[in-house]
């Protein structure tokens, strides 16, 4: 199950708003070890492409870096679908490196009306795709 704040939640989503109609993406990073989503990282699509996404390779580089200077890992990769579902495709799953990552995805396919959308998270572990429960929660139980 992803437990995951109202605030991210939201700035996931308006992120994914803001970049329709391209897809958007990027990362929630966590302390190490803890599954707990805390620092908001958008990241540009190079591809800047309504069907599909991909980090810039030095931006990456640049977050990883920043990523183990802090202590923390990629506990959300996120990103959006423009006109489909809020499923992986056979790319995102080929492309799908982080094993122990929630992989959020949101549907703007109706955004242009500013209606329902999807945001749904799933854990992709060797090609294998499994959805699970997402719980929005005002804060986080202190440790």
């Amino acid at each position: 199950m992803l437990t995951i704040t109202q605030a991210l939640f939201d700035q996931i989503v308006a992120h994914a708003r803001q970049d329709h109609p391209d897809e958007a993406c990027g990362v929630v990073a966590g302390p190490e070890g803890t599954d707990r989503p805390e620092r908001f990282v958008p990241m540009l699509n190079a591809a800047r492409s309504p069907t599909f996404y991909e980090f810039d390779s030095g931006d990456l580089l640049k977050l990883y870096r920043e990523l183990d200077d802090r202590d923390e890992e990629p506990v959300v990769i996120y990103h959006s679908h423009t006109a489909t579902e809020a499923y992986p495709s056979r790319t995102d799953i080929a492309y799908a490196n982080e094993p122990g990552a929630h992989y959020v995805l949101v549907s703007t396919a109706d955004s242009d009306d500013a209606g329902p959308f999807q945001f749904r998270s799933y854990r992709i572990v060797e090609g294998e795709v499994t959805e699970e429960e997402i719980k929005v929660v005002e804060a986080y139980a202190a440790p």
